[in-house]
Formats: C-alpha cells, sequence, structure tokens
C-alpha cells in the first residue's frame, strides 16, 4: 500500500531533520534577539510539530504493514499469521486517512491564519433596515467568538437612527481567529420584512463584513514621530465620565502606499475605553492593521487570480451569503450551501458553514498542488 505513493514519502524526508534544525534554532539567542525570525521561526515550528508526528505515524503504519506482510509470507503459524492479517486490514483502513492529512498539511499555510483579527461590520443598501442587519450580524459574531473562547473588543462604531449600526469595528483575539473569520469577508443580504415596513412587504438589504489580520508592531514601519493626535469627548452611554472626560482619540497619519505610489491621510477614531493611553494603543493597532491590510492586497489578489473559484479571495464586494427569514433560509452562495435553521445560525451557530468552507477551500489547495 505504502509503495503506491511513493512520491509522497519523498516529500516527507526532509520534515523531520528541518523539524530538528527548526527546534535548535528557536533556542539561538542571536535568533531570539532578531524578533521577525523568531516569530517566523517558532510558527514554522507550530506547523512542522504537527506534520512530524503525522509524518511519524505515517512510517509506523507503512512498516507495521510491510512487517505483517513478511510474516504472511514467512509464518505457519495460524495465531501469529491472523495478527498479521489483522494489522494489514487496520493500516489498510488507516493509511488512506493519514495520506490525506498530510496532504493537507503539506499545503504551506496562510501566515496569516494564526493572526488576532480586525472585524469590520458596516451597513450597506437598505437604510435604517441595514443598520439593524448590521447589528444582527454583530450579535451573531459575538455570540459565535464567545463559544471559541475568543474575546471581543469593540472599536468603535456608528449607531443606525433606527437602531444597530452604520458601522462597527472589532478586535477578535485568540488561537487561529483569522484563519477561521476570514471565510465572512463579503456582502451579506437579508430578506425579510421590516420592522418599520407597514405593509407586510419583503425588503431586501446588506451589509458588508471585512476581515482583516490584526498587524503585530514589527509587522510594519511606522514612523510615530509624525502621528497627529487629537483628543475629544466620548459620547452615548456610559455615564457621566465619558462625556466629561477626553478619553476618545483621534489619529491622523501621512502614508505613502508602495503599491500605488500615492500619498493618503489616514483617520482613526477610538472611544473603546475610558482610558485615553488604551485607546491611543488601539487606535495605534488599527493603523498597523490597515497599513498591512493594504500593502498586502496584492498578495490576495495574486491569490484571488491564481484560484477563481477560491471561497477566501479576501474580496469583499462579492455577495456571499443570503439570510432569506420568511423561509427560514441561509445559502452560501461559494459552496451552494443552504440550511433551514436561520435562528440558530443568527444565534453564533455558524461553525458548520465555516467547516464546509474550510473544506472547499481545502479540495482547491489540493487541486492547485497535483498533490
Amino acid at each position: 500500500m505504502a509503495d503506491n505513493n511513493p512520491s509522497l514519502l519523498d516529500r516527507l524526508d526532509g520534515i523531520e531533520s528541518r523539524f530538528e534544525e527548526v527546534s535548535t534554532l528557536i533556542t539561538d539567542p542571536s535568533v531570539i534577539a532578531d524578533m521577525k525570525r523568531y516569530v517566523r521561526l517558532t510558527k514554522e515550528y507550530k506547523d512542522l510539530e504537527k506534520l512530524t508526528a503525522t509524518t511519524r505515524r505515517y512510517r509506523a503504519l507503512v512498516e507495521g504493514e510491510k512487517e505483517a506482510r513478511a510474516i504472511l509470507e514467512t509464518e505457519s503459524d495460524e495465531d501469529l499469521r491472523a495478527m498479521a492479517k489483522e494489522e494489514i486490514d487496520n493500516a489498510a483502513a488507516a493509511i488512506p486517512e493519514v495520506e490525506e492529512e498530510i496532504k493537507l498539511l503539506l499545503i504551506p499555510a496562510d501566515p496569516e491564519d494564526s493572526k488576532n483579527a480586525i472585524l469590520e461590520i458596516r451597513a450597506g443598501t437598505g437604510g435604517d433596515e441595514a443598520a439593524i442587519f448590521a447589528g444582527d450580524l454583530c450579535k451573531m459574531y459575538t455570540k459565535y467568538c464567545e463559544s471559541k473562547g475568543w474575546s471581543v473588543a469593540v472599536s468603535s462604531f456608528s449607531e443606525g437612527a433606527a437602531g444597530g449600526f452604520k458601522e462597527i469595528v472589532m478586535t477578535v483575539t485568540g488561537d487561529g481567529v483569522y484563519g477561521t473569520l476570514k471565510y465572512e469577508s463579503g456582502v451579506h443580504r437579508v430578506q425579510r420584512v421590516p420592522a418599520t415596513e407597514t405593509q407586510g412587504r419583503v425588503h431586501t438589504s446588506a451589509a458588508t463584513v471585512a476581515v482583516l489580520p490584526e498587524a503585530e508592531a514589527f509587522d510594519v514601519e511606522i514612523n510615530e514621530g509624525e502621528i497627529k493626535w487629537d483628543t475629544f469627548r466620548s459620547g452615548g452611554a456610559g455615564g457621566q465620565n465619558v462625556n466629561k472626560v477626553e478619553s476618545g482619540v483621534r489619529l491622523r497619519y501621512m502614508w505613502r502606499n508602495p503599491n500605488t505610489g500615492v500619498t493618503e491621510e489616514i483617520l482613526i477614531e477610538c472611544t473603546e475605553t475610558r482610558d485615553q493611553p488604551k485607546n491611543k494603543e488601539r487606535a495605534l493597532s488599527r493603523l498597523r492593521t490597515f497599513i498591512y491590510d493594504k500593502e498586502h492586497q496584492k498578495y490576495l489578489d495574486d491569490i484571488a487570480s491564481r484560484r477563481k473559484t477560491m471561497v477566501s479571495t479576501g474580496d469583499r464586494s462579492a455577495k456571499i451569503r443570503t439570510y432569506n427569514y420568511p423561509q427560514g433560509r441561509i445559502t452560501d452562495h461559494r459552496i451552494n450551501y443552504t440550511i433551514y435553521n436561520l435562528q440558530a445560525f443568527v444565534d453564533g451557530d455558524i461553525q458548520d458553514c465555516i467547516d464546509k468552507l474550510i473544506v472547499a477551500e481545502n479540495a482547491e489547495k489540493l487541486r492547485a498542488s497535483e498533490l
């Protein structure tokens, strides 16, 4: 069985030696001192650790099968032969599964997947109803993130006149956040009778979701001395202190886009906490993420052009999902996924859909890599 896939075994030859090499490098003081290199190597170590363990399991299965076949050829003892046949049957079932696992692990992981994420939700077409729907999406993602044990912090928001949000920006922190939430980027469409509708007619509205990998301090270079800061009193609920103390911060930064050569002003506001230094820190984090996202858009475009049907292209103008309330139906248009448990879905039960999107993307990656 193992001989049917010699190319896979060939690809695994250098895995264990590289794992040992990286294991040594991440304890080297000179590597630890170079933060960019250290972070890159620790991520590589984490990826190789799982691949190495799976490779060793695969080799053990292959060797066990070979030994069992040798026993069948040379032994006459019925007990030994029965044990050998059982081992061959077990290997026949396990080896293809482990091979598929290894193929997926051999596909280069998106280096962004392990990062935290900035989640932006904006009301689109549909007026007040679009803002209410943006609020519903915000609740859906908040409940989903809580179920995953991730923390969600609101950076800024603008409320809709009839409820919900014209725009809300949140930072989601946890393990592998971006690699999971990136599938949610795009236009979400809702079909339902709005609370403001007197004739009972179904309206179609939309909201746009953008999921960005949160940039770390060393991902982008910012001249902090050129940042212009303003402070202002935060509006909205939160007690007297919020309105009397200038805790809100506004950041202005002139940045030259390396992809276009155009210099543009970036304006970011943060009113998340009553603590001005914390708001400054979070505004700076959003600035890094904004620049990082712009600089990496070319990378996202390259991926999209290579895989025309990829489910997570980073294209925020594509209509990805419809929420049909009269029929209680959710449809994800990228993978023709339709279910009729809309209420559970908008209550945060979205994992099954994300799992199917991940499977679809992995299938595309396998085809592209010709493993």
